[in-house]
């Protein structure tokens, strides 16, 4: 089985809204409803699991009703990090999954997910065992210990900027929190960063600039726009 496991615990206060920016309506819909449908109609998905923030899991339930997701299975309260959140996100998928169903864990505040990153992030999972999106890093990269001044530069060549999806089997995701456990990480910024400490290789598949990770108002304006864009038919490229 292919299992969506949709973060959307986190408070938002970066946002600076009164509501989590996961639950904020654009176009009459909540920002999660939008994310939740990339995987509802992508024919691979077979099931939807949310880990949601605490408090508003009835909500959550009333849009999924509102807006047919049928797919969704679980909704899974919180922790108190990204991390935290995961784990109980994967434990809830212990109780009635097997150790080979994949898993597609991905920011819910990511709405604007092209089907194809859902369908490549199948496919390099299948094929080396985990998959995560990556874009490359087009601007001049900067190191700086003050934030004021820097300090040297980064060869951009060699970095790669991560998103969502990250792809993993329940076994390998049930075996990294526990070593996490044991060496006492628990606040890694991602999947793939917790890989990363661990040891463990993590295999890229191609991300999009589109895959836009709702922060700040900033990035609301930015995905009104995508909303609306409609690329002209004289401009190669996909």
């Amino acid at each position: 089985m292919n299992i969506a496991l949709l973060t959307a615990a986190g408070a938002g206060s970066r946002m600076g809204q009164d509501i989590p920016k996961q639950f904020l309506t654009v176009n009459e819909r909540p920002v999660i409803v939008y994310t939740m449908e990339a995987f509802q109609h992508h024919p691979e998905i077979d099931e939807i699991i949310v880990v949601c923030l605490d408090g508003w899991q009835n909500i959550l339930r009333a849009y999924a009703n509102q807006f047919n997701i049928t797919k969704l299975t679980k909704i899974v309260p919180g922790g108190e990090s990204g991390q935290e959140s995961i784990y109980h996100g994967v434990l809830a998928l212990e109780e009635d999954h097997g150790e080979e169903d994949l898993i597609l864990i991905h920011d819910g505040n990511r709405p604007f997910l092209p089907s194809k990153m859902i369908t490549d992030c199948i496919e390099t999972a299948e094929r080396n065992g985990c998959s995560v999106a990556a874009i490359p890093c087009h601007e001049a990269m900067a190191l700086t210990e003050d934030g004021i001044v820097s300090t040297g530069n980064i060869d951009r060549d060699t970095l790669k900027r991560t998103q969502t999806p990250h792809g993993f089997r329940l076994g390998k995701m049930l075996e990294l929190h526990k070593k996490a456990e044991e060496k006492g990480i628990c606040n890694s910024t991602a999947t793939c960063t917790l890989m990363m400490e661990l040891g463990e290789p993590v295999y890229f598949y191609e991300g999009s600039e589109k895959n836009i990770k709702l922060t700040t108002l900033d990035d609301m304006d930015i995905f009104k726009a995508l909303l609306m864009a409609k690329r002209d038919d004289w401009l190669k490229g996909r």
